[in-house]
């Protein structure tokens, strides 16, 4: 295997900091509701409701309840669009409003980029107008569909909607592509851009989604929320899938300051690597390498780590090899730092699951707490998972994790910023 590669997210005289935060999530819209769910270790998992879907083979996911897009999407970009790029449009102006960031503070259209990651794509759009074509014809085919079911369409629209016109991108890496979205929003504030709006948002709860997602033998079939995602547990017996996502604001530091904005984190390294489709036990070294590029391009050791926000996938062989990566790339750390999985209690929401854990580490950080596992608690593994209730500390510097089942690895490691909780 060859070495990590890296991003070039930290160093240089350009650092990339996290401004802006904007969270839709099976806890609810909105950085206050997430984290309130995260921190009291609640569950969201529960029964699939969603139209179509109930007869299905997959009873247990992550349903964002209660979002109205029309709320925050206007009526001309809601008919171009599916979910998935509804809950990106929202999450991108709660992380906006969130960074205080607006046409006062952009210098130029070109100074603003944006950059996603998808993998589903626009399921629902896509299946309602496949049914218009095979059931009355292609006259009664929308001109959208062309555009909404492509996993680049939230990197599309945002960008039209906000008239931001910087390196745009959409960044296919399976589920590892969260992560991967970030880092490459770092690494284009590094090389001159002013400002990047980035993240991942997934709606694969549709009906012909989740029959592609059947043939994943990594998706938890069981009917009781409580026992569908148990990630490190002799009881894991896979993941149950989520919707929903994040989006950052991502600003050059000193211009961020400088306008007045609190920065939240900084995004202080990454890699990734390659191992391959089902080679859950291979990913172990893979995942090892990407831990020590993303802490080797940080300038961080591995006992500066104080939380560890894991993939967790919830299938045996995969969760002992991220459980050996972690000792393979922190030696005897990896016993007691805090590892932590918030994503048990929402579901795994693929591409999105690593944006909205970083997200929660930014809060994690903020808010001196690390919260729980939900679901979990007969660890094991030699692992210091947080499960039960959220547990008080100062942590200053998160690993987050990502791993896709095509056999991408991520890590990424976030500095805490300056702003406590209290001072916002």
């Amino acid at each position: 295997m060859s070495g990590p590669q890296r991003t070039g997210t930290g160093g240089g005289s350009r650092r990339a900091v996290v401004t802006g935060l904007g969270v839709v999530s099976p806890h609810g819209t909105g950085v206050e509701a997430h984290w309130k769910g995260v921190a009291d270790g609640t569950s969201s998992l529960g029964p699939v409701t969603r139209e179509g879907c109930v007869d299905l083979p997959l009873r247990v996911a992550g349903e964002v309840h209660g979002f109205e897009a029309a709320e925050t999407v206007e009526d001309r970009f809601l008919v171009q669009t599916d979910r998935f790029t509804h809950f990106a449009l929202a999450a991108t102006q709660h992380a906006l409003a969130d960074a205080r960031f607006g046409r006062a503070d952009i210098a130029s259209p070109y100074s603003v980029g944006v950059v996603t990651a998808a993998g589903s794509g626009g399921g629902e759009f896509g299946q309602r107008e496949l049914q218009n074509l095979w059931g009355q014809g292609s006259r009664h085919v929308g001109p959208y569909q062309s555009i909404a079911w492509f996993y680049a369409a939230s990197t599309g629209q945002v960008s039209i909607r906000n008239d931001f016109k910087g390196p745009c991108g959409v960044v296919a890496a399976d589920e590892a592509g969260g992560l991967d979205a970030l880092a490459h929003a770092a690494l284009a504030v590094r090389n001159g851009t002013d400002t990047v709006v980035c993240g991942a948002t997934e709606a694969p709860l549709a009906p012909y989604s989740i029959v592609c997602q059947l043939g994943y033998p990594e998706l938890s079939r069981a009917t009781e929320p409580d026992r569908a995602y148990r990630p490190f547990t002799d009881a894991a017996c896979g993941f149950a899938p989520a919707e929903g996502g994040a989006v950052l604001v991502v600003e050059e530091e000193a211009a961020a300051r400088k306008r007045g904005a609190d920065v939240r984190a900084t995004v202080a390294g990454h890699a990734a690597t390659f191992t391959g489709p089902g080679r859950w036990a291979e990913s172990r070294e893979g995942l090892a390498r990407a831990i020590g590029g993303a802490l080797a391009e940080a300038g961080c050791r591995p006992e500066d780590v104080d939380v560890v926000f894991a993939d967790a996938l919830g299938v045996p062989e995969a969760d002992r090899a991220e459980a050996l990566a972690l000792a393979d790339a922190l030696g005897p750390h990896a016993a007691r730092v805090p590892v932590t999985a918030p994503k048990t209690g929402t579901g795994r929401a693929y591409c999105a699951a690593p944006v909205l854990d970083v997200a929660t580490a930014v809060l994690a950080m903020e808010h001196g707490l690390v919260p729980p596992t939900p679901h979990v608690f007969d660890v094991c593994h030699d692992l210091d998972l947080v499960t039960g209730r959220a547990r008080p500390a100062e942590p200053r510097t998160a690993l987050v994790l990502a791993r896709g089942l095509m056999g991408s690895n991520s890590a990424l490691v976030l500095r805490r910023g300056a702003v406590p909780a209290e001072g916002r």
